[in-house]
């Protein structure tokens, strides 16, 4: 069996977006956008179709029916135990509050037989349902020691003390139990504390009532406290896709007009420099000058002056030796390698004059 619908009953996209909104507020749990559901026309119809078959959870109407019956047969049973369990704490606080009155004060001895009757009641009690746990159950419990719960209840007390402990009981019961709805209506409004007890009584029987709706108008502020949270998602959602559109027009102005921004922004920096060279030079410049008179007062200068000229006159004479020295070296090289002999011979005469003098000195110290 086909899910989908006939198109003809379902309203076309191009008529508007009430059909979208319909969709999204029937699945506030799906994490659909009215963007997908405009790309997917027939999606959009199949969940326009599902929503009235389904509820918002995803379950079906006969499931959702079967689902509430058992929840409230559960909360039957849930009310039961609550009914069952709250009497008997009652009765144990009760049994309890009795031991601590008694190391304080001495309590009536009809006042004791009924506590220590209520107590023994309770433990017989707690032990035959421990076992046999399960009454409707039809299965074979198995024993504790060969024990069964008829051995149990036949440790109950005289049933003329149950008797008088269970008309007594339901008084008790009475006065601690309106006891402790007064402490409860109290807390719940601590300004009527001290109003008088018959307009507490009155009060209290409306506390069911007023904590009913108390129950109900928390229920509806979650409700809307869900719904705003949904429409917040959807919001942010759409803010976030405007937002990245936006930043995608702008990233394709910026690529777009960055050349032409970038050419004018390169022949300003070109200028700025060019200008920043054309004041730098001469202010080096300028420093260099500074330097050079710092280092050079007028008297190093004279002084300079002085050394120049009298290393240009040694120059002169040196070049004046110089010239002297190359004719005669001239002269002498006409007479060829007769020459060379006389020289060499020279200098060996040169080198024993040299040593005999020096024998001669070493000599005359020693003589001293």
């Amino acid at each position: 069996m086909s899910v989908c619908p006939d198109p003809a009953s379902v309203p076309l996209l191009a008529k508007g977006e009430s059909l979208h909104q319909r969709v999204l507020a029937a699945f506030p749990l799906c994490p659909v956008t009215e963007e997908d559901l405009s790309q997917n026309p027939h999606f959009c119809r199949l969940l326009s179709a599902l929503s009235q078959h389904i509820d918002d959870t995803g379950l079906t109407v006969a499931l959702k029916n079967e689902l509430e019956k058992a929840e409230r047969e559960l909360q039957l049973q849930k009310l039961g135990w609550l009914r069952s369990e709250s009497l008997y704490r009652l009765l144990q606080e009760m049994i309890q509050e009795h031991h601590v009155t008694k190391h304080h004060s001495q309590p009536l001895q009809e006042d004791s037989e009924f506590y220590e009757t209520l107590e023994q009641c309770l433990l017989v009690a707690q032990c035959a349902r421990m076992l046999d746990p399960s009454p409707t159950t039809t299965q074979v419990q198995a024993q504790l020691m060969g024990l069964t719960p008829k051995h149990v209840l036949d440790l109950m007390p005289p049933e003329l003390d149950v008797k008088r402990m269970k008309q007594r009981l339901v008084r008790k019961l009475e006065e601690k139990l309106q006891k402790k709805c007064f402490t409860l209506l109290t807390y719940y409004q601590p300004d009527w504390e001290d109003e008088p007890e018959g307009l507490k009584t009155l009060k209290l029987s409306r506390l069911p009532e007023m904590l009913e709706n108390e129950r109900k108008r928390l229920e509806s502020q979650r409700e809307r406290g869900r719904e705003r949270a949904v429409m917040l998602q959807r919001q942010a959602h759409g803010y976030l896709t405007e937002l990245l559109g936006c930043m995608q027009i702008l990233q394709s102005l910026i690529l777009d007009h960055r050349l032409k921004a970038q050419n004018e922004l390169d022949r300003k920096k070109t200028e700025y420099m060019e200008a920043k060279c054309q004041i730098i030079i001469p202010k080096i410049r300028l420093e260099m000058l500074q330097v050079q008179l710092d280092t050079y007062t007028p008297q190093k200068i004279a002084v300079h002056r002085k050394i120049r000229d009298a290393l240009k006159s040694e120059l002169q004479r040196e070049e004046a030796e110089k010239q002297s020295a190359e004719r005669m070296l001239s002269s002498f090289e006409i007479l060829g390698q007769d020459f060379e002999v006389l020289v060499k011979e020279y200098a060996q005469l040169r080198q024993e004059i040299d040593n005999k003098k020096w024998a001669l000195h070493e000599f005359s110290q020693h003589n001293h």
